[in-house]
């Protein structure tokens, strides 16, 4: 990607892996403190300030992709379960992934090249994050980074590895609500803050239908992302899977006073558990 001519690159880095992001937008930072003091008196006295340095913050957007989206998802939710590997394929696991709270979480490197300057922050973890799904649009995901190390130079001049493939789209995710296919999403946001604990909110944009009213109660939603062209082997096309348990309806803020046709927003919270499956060609790339 380039930014104002020069080339910038994030680079994830775990144990066993690391990519170039093909991200849309990043505000990685060294995270600085301030501590001011003003005068007691207005005009009267000195104000002072002293800053700390406490590490990184900011975030990273990237479209999912069949190389990218198993990693990602991996830094999102927090931790990986035993690959189970898939019947039929050369080398195709399959990874059940489970969402921790931030102090549970694996951590991660990440390398930010902005051409005049190279940096790496180590002993990442992902403090929130965003998926979105919006029809006619890439799946993208949102990564709220934090970590306690400041930033170090870089000094090495390794070369990684695109991140190439093809993305997956919102056209091509099904949604079941439990057990029933509904066609009539417009899109959806998984919204997910994991410090001190896990807390998940979804927002649903639905197109209003007669007798396909989506229940204020949902027992159990599963959104299934598939990619069309590219594949990991013969007959076995790119797919991850979302898990939601018992939805609670919070808010519906949808205006029916419009002639055409209405999408609606409807808010709600998760208060069951939340699982992924993604598949890798490898059983190392998560561990």
């Amino acid at each position: 990607m380039k930014v104002n001519g020069c080339d910038c690159t994030i680079v994830i880095k775990t144990s066993h892996h690391e990519f170039d992001v093909p991200y849309s937008e990043e505000t990685i930072r060294e995270a600085v403190s301030v501590l001011q003091e003003k005068a007691s008196i207005e005009g009267d006295g000195n104000c002072k300030a002293i800053t700390k340095k406490s590490g990184v913050t900011g975030c990273v957007v990237t479209p999912l992709t069949l190389s990218n989206s198993s990693l990602m998802l991996y830094l999102a939710m927090g931790s990986a379960g035993k690959p189970v590997y898939v019947s039929e394929t050369r080398s195709m696991y399959r990874y059940s992934l489970n969402l921790l709270p931030l102090e549970d979480t694996d951590y991660f490197d990440l390398i930010q090249d902005r051409g005049i300057e190279r940096r790496v922050f180590e002993q990442c973890r992902i403090k929130s994050f965003e998926l979105r799904f919006e029809r006619e649009q890439a799946v993208k995901l949102k990564l709220d980074i934090c970590g306690e190390r400041s930033p170090t130079a870089y000094l090495y001049t390794d070369t990684y590895e695109r991140a190439t493939g093809e993305r997956f789209n919102s056209n091509h995710v099904n949604y079941l609500i439990n057990g029933l296919e509904y066609i009539n999403i417009y899109g959806l946001t998984i919204n997910v803050k994991k410090e001190g604990d896990t807390k998940t909110e979804i927002w649903i944009n639905r197109v209003l239908i007669k007798d396909k009213e989506i229940p204020a109660n949902i027992e159990e939603l599963v959104i299934t992302a598939r990619l069309m062209r590219d594949k990991y082997e013969y007959r076995h096309f790119g797919v991850f899977r979302i898990t939601l348990k018992r939805l609670v309806a919070v808010s519906d803020e949808t205006n029916v006073n419009n002639a055409d046709a209405v999408i609606g927003p409807i808010r709600y919270y998760v208060s069951g558990g939340i699982s992924t499956e993604v598949f890798t060609s490898g059983e190392e790339i998560l561990q």
